[in-house]
């Protein structure tokens, strides 16, 4: 690679990963200490939700769950996605072809090199997973692909 073009490669990345601390700064109704947060959530749903990490593909037991019911925040229980709306996508995540309006926010995140729009809880901010344009064209067209580790799922019956 010429060396103006590692550069602009260097200069683009740096730039893209400073953008990805936005999400970081946005305010939120729930407001927590890294402490607070580290003691309420386990190890896993501190790196999905906190740390902005994934889990791995097919280790949720959300992933493979269709029972009636609603998804919701597993930091504040705020009700994210409801069960009519998810779908099996085959990619080993849960995933959902809306929100629950007003429950999700959106946010760009730079983390692999390119533009992605992740999600999180309007509540809390905890990262919930990305959205993506693949989904069913029968209904939306969009794939919103969720960590299991950010959710709590409460049945229709409870």
């Amino acid at each position: 690679m010429p060396y103006s073009h590692q550069f602009v490669y260097i200069f683009f990345c740096l730039f893209l990963a400073c953008n990805s601390e936005a999400q970081k700064k946005s305010n939120f109704k729930i407001q927590k200490t890294e402490a607070e947060w580290k003691s309420q959530l386990t190890d896993l749903q501190y790196y999905v939700m906190r740390k902005q990490g994934t889990e791995r593909a097919f280790s949720s037991p959300y992933d493979k769950n269709f029972l009636q019911g609603t998804y919701v925040c597993a930091a504040c229980e705020t009700p994210l996605f409801s069960s009519d709306h998810k779908f099996n996508s085959g990619t080993g995540w849960p995933s959902f072809d809306r929100e629950i309006k007003g429950n999700v926010s959106f946010s760009v995140d730079y983390n692999i090199g390119m533009a992605r729009t992740e999600e999180h809880c309007s509540n809390c901010g905890g990262h919930l997973g990305h959205m993506f344009s693949d989904g069913p064209r029968k209904t939306t067209g969009k794939r919103h692909c969720i960590n299991g580790a950010s959710l709590k799922f409460i049945t229709s019956n409870e």
